[in-house]
């Protein structure tokens, strides 16, 4: 087979390829070659550099329309539709995944194909990986990484594999991507003496003692915390409505379940309330672009409850907390009161913990948690459900008594009815 001869030119990406002129550039990992009709004369070379030029800017713009811009021209070799690496494919990949998730997600999916990609080979055709390779992958991420960040990498690059195998590109790579088994650790909540101690100890500030009590006594996710509103509240402080959450990169959304819920208000909680809305009452209120989804947003006009600037000593600060900084605050907390450390999640486990404890009613309970049912109770916090197991059997049977009473009497009372009619 002969081999066709291909030139310099002097202009990058212009090639004189046999009597033609060939085009070649790469955008994103993505080759793009076109073999023009032209004669490979001088004007007609500086012609297909203005032509390669503007493409490339076309395709960076994202206007680039390869019909329009080589109606005339034979494809020779486009990468772009062909190529099995694994590179190309995942450049095709991500903007279709990203239309369905946040940018905030998509940053974090992202890297983890990044690291997938870069542990496991960019140019590696997807074909010719085996079961093994998926393997080693899993055997290399674990070697330096946390269980719970190896499975979200893991998790990320099998959807990408998944979606390789339904257009067709592999198959049976995906399932292969086994998660690692990660030790469930118990809720670590705080006990009534803790809690006290770090409201007497720990909290100098008001409005500190003030957070940390609406904390623990409704059960607030921090973000949904560090997002509530003084309009949030119902002017008798008898519940609040938890409408957004704010994220690290100080992007408000909705709630994890995506939909607002209502929580009712302990006494200590409606008295943290009085001081927090004394506090936010003198602030303006901000507009605040609360993303519904990744293409849908509204705007809240309100004054968030905790503000830095209450207790800040720099003149530049955020208007907002978030969570970095509240976990920053709550290690403060936490040191000054001699406690055990935790996260400040853990207020949230806190909540649920005294309410199982207290033997509150399931549905109730995961309901002002913002869980879709009561399984998640059961599930995380079955060792306070249990503990009252005891108790528990002892008040069903003294209401069975109760039963046993009644239901004659009821019974009689019935005859008696029949009887008169």
């Amino acid at each position: 087979m002969a081999v066709e001869a291909v030139a310099k030119t002097g202009f990058p990406g212009i090639w004189i390829h046999g009597k033609s002129i060939r085009v070649d550039f790469m955008h994103q990992g993505v080759r793009h070659r076109h073999t023009l009709g032209l004669d490979p004369t001088k004007a007609n070379l500086k012609h297909a550099a203005r032509l390669r030029s503007a493409a490339l800017y076309a395709l960076r713009t994202g206007t680039y329309n390869e019909a329009e811009m080589f109606p005339h021209t034979r494809p020779a070799e486009s990468t772009a539709q062909t190529s099995k690496r694994l590179v190309d494919l995942c450049d095709r990949y991500k903007p279709l995944k990203a239309v369905d998730i946040t940018p905030e997600t998509q940053s974090r999916y992202e890297n983890a194909l990044n690291v997938c990609l870069e542990t496991i080979g960019r140019d590696r055709q997807v074909d010719a990986l085996k079961p093994a390779d998926i393997q080693q992958l899993r055997v290399d991420l674990i070697a330096t990484r946390a269980v719970s960040t190896v499975n979200h990498y893991l998790a990320t690059f099998s959807g990408f594999l998944y979606w390789c195998e339904d257009n067709g590109y592999c198959k049976d790579l995906a399932k292969h991507c086994t998660r690692f088994t990660k030790s469930h650790k118990d809720p670590d909540p705080l006990s009534f003496e803790e809690y006290q101690l770090l409201i007497d100890k720990g909290c100098i500030h008001p409005i500190d003692r003030a957070a940390v009590t609406l904390a623990v006594y409704t059960g607030l996710r921090p973000g949904e915390l560090l997002a509530l509103a003084l309009e949030d509240v119902a002017t008798d402080l008898s519940k609040i409505t938890v409408r957004r959450s704010v994220t690290q990169s100080m992007t408000f959304k909705v709630p994890k379940t995506n939909k607002e819920r209502t929580v009712l208000l302990f006494p200590p909680a409606r008295e943290a309330l009085r001081v927090l809305i004394e506090d936010a009452k003198h602030r303006k209120p901000a507009d605040l672009q609360v993303w519904l989804n990744r293409h849908e947003s509204r705007t809240d006009r309100v004054r968030v409850l905790l503000s830095p600037k209450t207790q800040a000593r720099r003149k530049e600060v955020n208007e907002f907390f978030v969570p970095s900084a509240w976990n920053t605050k709550w290690s403060n907390l936490v040191r000054r009161a001699e406690i055990r450390p935790r996260p400040p999640y853990q207020t949230r486990h806190t909540y649920a913990c005294w309410n199982l404890t207290a033997r509150g009613n399931l549905a109730f309970i995961a309901n002002q948690m913002g869980h879709n049912d009561y399984s998640m109770l059961v599930q995380v916090y079955a060792r306070w459900i249990d503990s009252e197991s005891p108790s528990e059997l002892e008040r069903i049977w003294e209401s069975m008594q109760n039963m046993r009473q009644i239901v004659p009497n009821l019974s009689q009372e019935n005859r008696e009815e029949t009887v008169t009619i």
